[in-house]
């Protein structure tokens, strides 16, 4: 099995890849493999291969995917389709994290060749997108007749600081670009683009979790506003947060702060983007905090001529015993159940698929089960 990058999301699924011993080698390749988590130093040797890699170095790549069963990229959204591209080439099965809408489309135009090749190209297998639209397809297959479709889905510390009350659980530069870019829904059945951080609602968990609020961000439905218009009246994917973090944000970004365009400084020219990252990263990276992910998907409709619900819940706490976050394991977690669901001839049918239309639900819940990561139908 193959990783592309060794940040954490790239490692947490190498370390879950080696959870299972017909996994007999795993190579995690970066082009940086120094400075790797104390977790998968046990494993250093016979069956994980560290390998410096360039992933624009094609030749360097296809001969790496060649050797490969199946290859899982946890690198920049932006490589996605060249790689996509060179895993058709060199006729082995890919999955990634995704994230941009327009790069899967891009992707899915390699259809035909994967299914010549007999394989499966995976985009947007992370937490979101990924698990929550597999959950949401889940639900959606269950009614007759389907009326709303509502994913809520954050990632937060265990014991927040003001004024944000969030630290940094993958890259605060996703994070902006989440907080800037429209987000597709379905409003009576039809694609509706709506502004980011808007319609914010409190939503209720329970224990110590509480009250949390959800607002609009992009990327989480993936392609199932285009799958389902005209077949759903409403759709919609919010990020939860903290209360008040919505309204914090939303004034950073109309005041310009979260602009690429470089404004002048004193005769410096500055991107204000580049200058919030670099002052508030330090101040949001917490290395020693723990962290949380919580989690609501449902669909409503009918079911036999009555109303019904059905949906799930999850909330997943830091892995104290392995140093790895939540977010880890949501998301890395999630990305290497893919790629052995791949490996193994689990998918169905050869061609590109986002999770939605590829990944068995129950045995993708029960596989995320087996490691701790419980979700919970709703009562």
């Amino acid at each position: 099995m193959l990783v592309l990058g060794a940040g954490l999301q790239g490692s947490a699924c190498a370390y879950d890849l080696l959870q299972n011993q017909e996994v007999e080698e795993v190579r995690l390749a970066d082009l940086h493999t120094g400075h790797l988590p104390h977790f998968l130093a046990p494993y250093s040797g016979s069956r994980l291969i560290f390998t410096t890699l360039d992933v624009r170095d094609k030749e360097a790549v296809l001969a790496l995917m060649r050797q490969s069963d199946a290859v899982m990229s946890a690198i920049p959204y932006y490589f996605n389709y060249e790689l996509a591209e060179m895993a058709v080439q060199a006729g082995v099965h890919f999955s990634d994290l995704g994230g941009n809408t327009e790069i899967v489309f891009k992707q899915k135009t390699q259809d035909d060749a994967a299914r010549k090749k007999g394989i499966t190209i995976i985009p947007d297998c992370g937490l979101a997108p990924g698990m929550v639209n597999i959950l949401a397809e889940y639900a959606i297959k269950q009614l007759d007749k389907v009326e709303t479709v509502r994913i809520f889905v954050g990632g937060l510390p265990q014991d927040p600081e003001p004024p944000l009350n969030y630290q940094i659980v993958y890259s605060l530069e996703g994070v902006l670009d989440y907080y800037t870019t429209l987000s597709w829904v379905l409003r009576k059945g039809k694609r509706t683009r709506v502004k980011a951080l808007s319609e914010i609602e409190a939503v209720y968990f329970g224990g110590s979790l509480g009250e949390l609020e959800g607002f609009h961000t992009a990327g989480g439905l993936s392609t199932m506003a285009f799958r389902y218009e005209g077949k759903i009246p409403t759709m919609e994917y919010k990020t939860l947060r903290y209360p008040g973090h919505a309204r914090i944000m939303e004034a950073i970004r109309e005041l310009g702060l979260l602009e690429l365009k470089p404004v002048d400084v004193k005769g410096v020219k500055v991107v204000p983007r580049d200058l919030v990252v670099a002052a508030m990263g330090p101040r949001l990276t917490k290395p020693n905090a723990q962290d949380l992910v919580a989690l609501r998907v449902y669909a409503e409709g009918t079911k036999g001529g009555r109303s019904k619900r059905i949906g799930w819940e999850m909330v997943d706490y830091y892995d104290e015993d392995n140093g790895i976050s939540a977010m880890e394991r949501s998301t890395g977690y999630s990305l290497s159940i893919t790629g052995q669901m791949q490996a193994r001839g689990e998918i169905g049918k050869a061609g590109v698929f986002t999770p939605d239309e590829s990944i068995p639900a129950e045995k993708y819940i029960a596989e995320l089960a087996k490691r701790g990561v419980m979700i919970r139908e709703m009562r």
